[in-house]
């Protein structure tokens, strides 16, 4: 043990620097079981106190990653043994909601779900939703900008923020918490945190603007034989339905065929079509909203743009739905497996997974593709298992997954951020003087580059 991490025990105490077997017995991620690699784990109960601890790895020049939920799929909070953790796992409260105004204040480590469910019991709802959100933190929600299921009717986490309070590298306490939508006085300084990975500063709590519960909530699972067909119903539906369509996700036909085969997730619609979509509405007029969802899923069958649907008539039916596109352990048991999160133009998709499907085809003959994606906001998720190998063959796998992108004007990251794992590819998605600004930033925030060093680039 380093006599840096020994005077912090001996101030802090065991209970919030952890050492030994104490982080030994901790994952290294939700992805990776392997043991937590670093010198300490250190868990603040309040800003005040994370301020001076960090003040004081600064001065030792000592390196520290922020640990959240540790869903992240970037790698952006992989640690080595001489790194100091930084996790917000005791600093959880919901602090204020505001039922006037119509906003939530909480620490960062509080869990989405929990939020989830206590906005719901006051009639709001949280805007934010994601898979793994019963592990994932709002702080690392905001310290990714994280998308997830809704973002075509509520946006990113970046629109859901109205203040944001953060520690940065020298421990200073920089708080923003803004509560009003509208505050023009200055720099937005929120947004130099929002999506930073946990470079530029440490958040420490935010406000939420959250919406008002949903009275109806109309959901199908829909099959079709084309892939313009699918782009074809989502046109159909923004018509028809308008702002009510709040979910759009689509399923390659390879992706929910694995899913659903014998011993995993019962498959809700009969299998083998080229293509699924799980399409949801929500709204405040019950009688109204399900009359303009039952008739748009009519005429789309009448027109011939789906082939087969199911509308869940519980809640317990509908979690099954959602299932299928959340839950895809059956491909995670593919050694390797790589993930990929990508985001491009609706019209170049088609195209796109073709050339990548047959690409690994011929470098893998026995390999497989799996596509899922939050479509109507331009993002893909990919799975890429050669069947063969092991990790060595991750960077082949990203020139044929990454390669294309550029010429496309898509991104490498659509929601997960760049980490470690892709910053050899940020340049397919921004231009040097991009990359020089975002570099010029971290050097003038973190001049000792003690916050997260190496991720993003």
């Amino acid at each position: 043990m380093s006599n840096f991490v020994n005077k912090l025990l001996s101030e802090y105490g065991a209970r919030i620097v952890l050492t030994g077997t104490a982080i030994t017995n901790r994952a290294s991620s939700y992805w990776d079981p392997t043991p937590i690699a670093a010198k300490a784990i250190i868990r603040p109960s309040s800003v005040e106190e994370l301020s001076e601890i960090i003040k004081r790895c600064n001065i030792a020049q000592q390196i520290v990653v922020t640990h959240g939920g540790l869903t992240g799929c970037a790698k952006a909070a992989d640690t080595t043994a001489e790194h100091i953790v930084i996790s917000l796992e005791r600093m959880t409260d919901i602090e204020e909601i505001d039922e006037i105004s119509g906003t939530i204040t909480m620490q960062a480590g509080a869990i989405l779900e929990n939020i989830q469910k206590t906005v719901t019991e006051k009639g709001f709802y949280f805007p934010l939703d994601l898979g793994a959100r019963g592990s994932c933190t709002v702080g690392g929600n905001a310290a990714t900008n994280a998308g997830g299921i809704n973002v075509i009717r509520y946006g990113m986490m970046r629109n859901h923020i109205l203040g944001l309070e953060a520690v940065m590298a020298d421990g200073t306490i920089v708080s923003s918490m803004n509560k009003m939508i509208k505050n023009n006085a200055g720099y937005d300084l929120k947004q130099l945190f929002i999506g930073s990975e946990g470079t530029l500063g440490i958040i420490t709590r935010i406000t939420v603007k959250l919406e008002m519960a949903p009275k109806s909530c109309a959901t199908a699972l829909v099959a079709m034989d084309s892939f313009s067909k699918v782009t074809s119903f989502l046109k159909h539906m923004r018509h028809a339905a308008g702002p009510r369509l709040s979910a759009y996700e689509v399923m390659w036909g390879s992706y929910y065929d694995a899913v659903t085969k014998e011993g995993w997730h019962s498959a809700p619609l009969t299998r083998n079509y080229p293509y699924y979509v799980i399409v949801e509405c929500t709204g405040s007029h019950p009688q109204s909203d399900e009359i303009v969802f039952m008739e748009a899923l009519e005429k789309a069958l009448e027109e011939n743009i789906i082939l087969d649907a199911i509308i869940p008539k519980s809640e317990s039916e509908r979690n099954s739905v959602w299932t299928v596109r959340e839950n895809f352990e059956p491909i995670m048991e593919n050694n390797p497996m790589f993930l990929y999160d990508v985001s491009l133009p609706i019209k170049h998709m088609e195209s796109y997974i073709q050339e990548v499907e047959d690409n690994v085809m011929a470098k893998w003959p026995k390999g497989d593709s799996y596509v899922i994606g939050h479509i109507a906001d331009g993002n893909l998720h990919l799975m890429i298992c050669p069947r063969t190998g092991d990790e060595s063959l991750h960077e082949k796998s990203n020139e044929i997954v990454y390669g294309p992108l550029k010429e496309l004007g898509g991104s490498v990251s659509a929601e997960h951020g760049i980490g470690n794992e892709k910053k050899a590819w940020l340049s397919h998605s921004r231009s040097q003087i991009e990359i020089d600004l975002m570099k010029s930033l971290k050097k003038t925030m973190d001049p000792n580059n003690i916050l997260n060093p190496g991720v993003i680039f």
